[in-house]
Formats: structure tokens, sequence, C-alpha cells
């Protein structure tokens, strides 16, 4: 089990999905700034060498952060002290940069385990089997993500758009947008990440929500940031939302921003 989420984390951190290269060859064949085409250009190069020689495609290999659904065939023991084991040793191995410090002292742990770290959010399942997702984030764009308690006659496109102003090429653009709206001050941050980690060719199955994740994609990228942030047509790949009822008086929406390498990888145990 636990060589299972080495590998795991390896096919993650080495190999970008497929739909997400092509997103970014579509970006780069259409793009008339050159400048912006060099961008692109080093990052689909960048890709293939990290896929040909098994290295991490970016050297911020991130936080571990894993979402599971558990199912009848595991218990969360089991699974939470082979995701702890593997994420050491893939550290070692892989190699992975050691990201994780505690928050006061900065002391390093050197092996990306730590108090209530790797992240793990768990979901239960009646299923015969356990789906892990594995989903390294970096500071580059996680330090760019927001979160606002609007009320209730603002606009979400505002301050979406407010937040990708204000990151310019901070979050090493083309960037993926995962956003939450309602429920409550946390849970909106966490449907944010979970919007991050759906399909990448899916929209939400809510027509009314597909066409403002449609509207604000084109928004974004008529802001002319552009890939790294040195100007283009392309300063975004998608736009994910997922939504959740919230109380009468308020708007919580977080705005997760994703870097062009997004690294995603899950396994059925």
């Amino acid at each position: 089990m636990i060589k299972k989420i080495v590998e795991l984390i390896r096919e993650a951190q080495t190999k970008l999905p497929l739909e997400v290269e092509e997103a970014l060859r579509k970006a780069y064949d259409s793009e008339e700034n050159e400048i912006a085409r060099l961008q692109l250009r080093n990052l689909l190069e960048n890709i293939k060498l990290a896929r040909e020689l098994s290295l991490p495609i970016c050297q911020d290999t991130g936080i571990p952060y894993f979402f599971v659904e558990l199912g009848k065939n595991k218990t969360k023991k089991e699974i939470e002290e082979a995701i702890i084991e593997g994420v050491k040793l893939a550290t070692g191995e892989i190699p992975l940069r050691p990201n994780v410090v505690s928050p006061l002292t900065r002391e390093n742990s050197g092996n990306n385990v730590g108090y209530r770290m790797p992240i793990i959010n768990w979901k239960l399942s009646d299923k015969s089997y356990t789906e892990i997702v594995y989903f390294p984030k970096g500071a580059g764009s996680e330090n760019m993500s927001r979160l606002k308690m609007l009320r209730p006659n603002e606009s979400i496109e505002d301050f979406v758009l407010e937040t990708v102003k204000k990151a310019q090429g901070n979050p090493c653009p083309p960037i993926i947008v995962g956003i939450g709206i309602g429920g409550s001050f946390d849970f909106s941050a966490k449907l944010a990440k979970e919007a991050l980690i759906r399909d990448f060719s899916e929209h939400n199955g809510d027509e009314n929500i597909a066409k403002l994740e449609e509207r604000l994609l084109k928004k974004i990228n008529s802001l002319g940031i552009g890939p790294m942030g040195v100007g283009g047509k392309t300063t975004c790949l998608k736009v994910s939302i997922e939504v959740a009822s919230c109380h009468t008086a308020s708007l919580p929406v977080a705005v997760n921003l994703q870097c062009w390498a997004h690294r995603i990888a899950k396994i059925k145990v």
C-alpha cells in the first residue's frame, strides 16, 4: 500500500494530465504575442522532459494534499498510515523538495510530514474500493488565493476578477481557477479546492453555474495578463465552481488559484 502511494505521488509530480497539456498546446497555437509563445513553448518542453526523465515538473513540489473516498475495504487508520509513510519515502525517492515547516518556528521536518500534515480530506463510501486523489499545491498559486465574506448584493464576478488582477504573474499563469461559493467561511474554501480536482474537461452540472464558469473564463482572459504575466491571450485555462447553500445574510466566496502545473493523480485500492 505504501508503495502505491509513492507511485501515486510520482505520477502527479512528473506527468501533467494530458488534458492540461493539450490546453497549453492550444494556447500556444493561438497565441500571437511572441514573448508569450516563448513562455508557453518553455512550459511544453518542461512537461516533455519531466515525463521522459521522471523528474518533478516544478521545483516547488507543494504540500501533500489528499482527498480520500473511504470504501468498505479499508480503515481510516490503514490509509492514513500508508499516506504518511508514502510521503516520507517519496520525498527522498522522487525526490520532493522538503516544504513542510512549523508555522511559528519555521523548523523544517525534512520529509514533508508534520503536525496535521499531510492534509487528508475524508469522505465515506459504500463502494468496495477506496479512491485516493493526490493534489500537491505549491505556494506561488496558493499565496495568491483569497476568501471574502461578501454581502449578498455584492458581485461574485468582480471579486474573482479583482483576485486575478492582483495576482498578476505571481501564480504562474496560465492558471486554473477554483471557486467555492456559499456554505460558510471554512466550507467555501474547501469547495474551491474540490472544484480544482474535478475532471479537467467537466463543467458544473448546473447549467447556470456552467455558464458562469464560461463567462468568468472569458473575462479573465480578457485581462491580458498572459502566460507567466508577460501579456498575451491566455491567462486562464479553466474556471471550475462548486456551490453550497448559505445563510441569508452572507455570501462566502473563496478563490483558489492553481498554476499551469496542475499536478493531480488518483488511484483505486
